[in-house]
């Protein structure tokens, strides 16, 4: 699914600055896979993830997105891949405080035109899978850190992504919310999504199958990982079995 060939990213803040972020990643994820990317900050883990996920482009190499070469497409073509492809959530969650859970749920739909009985369908069938389907009409300031996160995945879910780019998802949660939080992903996975988290927490990594880690713009590790059965976040227990 994911291919990246020497990718490079640089950054120019001046005329005569230039700030390397990746220094030249070469990595694949396959369709089903379940990865971790790890870093301390200043690694490059969060312009990878902006970079798979289709809201950068690369200084140099190549990025291929389910075997098509996107690094050079303009910015309509990889909004297209976002739409077809891509779910995203973010730390800070991104919910409207005037709308609820249902209400913020449909909106990337509302966005590319989906009629209101198919797009409220489809949110009530994300709500219900994240555990929520007694929160339809709950406004974010009446819901907990972690339905908050629940709610941005099933907005993340209502386009019916191949692909889920998590950046820091248990970032702002107590340590039981994030063992719900974590749960959810790992049965997603098994649904056959992929999924790619960014994170710093060794205890999250601990669910994921693969482990990759970056360290001044390189992979310094890439290796196979196995989830522990009935592992603890901290007080959460979660179970990715």
């Amino acid at each position: 699914m994911i291919r990246l060939e020497d990718v490079q990213k640089i950054y120019r803040p001046g005329r005569e600055i230039s700030v390397p972020a990746l220094r030249g990643i070469t990595l694949e994820v396959t369709g089903g896979e379940f990865v971790a990317i790890m870093g301390a900050s200043g690694s490059g883990k969060s312009t990878l993830m902006h970079i798979i996920g289709c809201l950068d482009r690369p200084s140099g190499g190549r990025y291929f997105l389910d075997n098509e070469e996107i690094s050079k497409k303009g910015d309509n073509d990889l909004a297209e891949f976002r739409n077809k492809y891509i779910g995203f959530v973010f730390q800070s969650f991104n919910l409207l405080p005037r709308l609820n859970a249902l209400e913020n749920v449909e909106l990337p739909m509302v966005y590319r035109g989906v009629r209101l009985p198919e797009r409220r369908k489809r949110a009530e069938e994300a709500l219900e899978l994240v555990g929520l389907s007694d929160r339809l009409r709950h406004r974010p300031a009446e819901l907990s850190g972690g339905e908050q996160q629940r709610v941005a995945i099933a907005r993340a879910l209502v386009g019916e992504p191949s692909l889920l780019l998590a950046d820091e998802p248990t970032g702002n949660l107590d340590s039981t919310s994030s063992a719900e939080v974590i749960e959810i992903f790992c049965k997603l996975n098994q649904r056959g999504i992929t999924v790619v988290f960014v994170t710093h927490e060794e205890e999250i990594a601990a669910f994921t199958r693969r482990i990759i880690r970056l360290r001044d713009g390189l992979v310094i590790e890439d290796r196979e990982n196995r989830p522990p059965r009935g592992y603890a976040v901290n007080a959460g227990e979660v179970s990715c079995s």
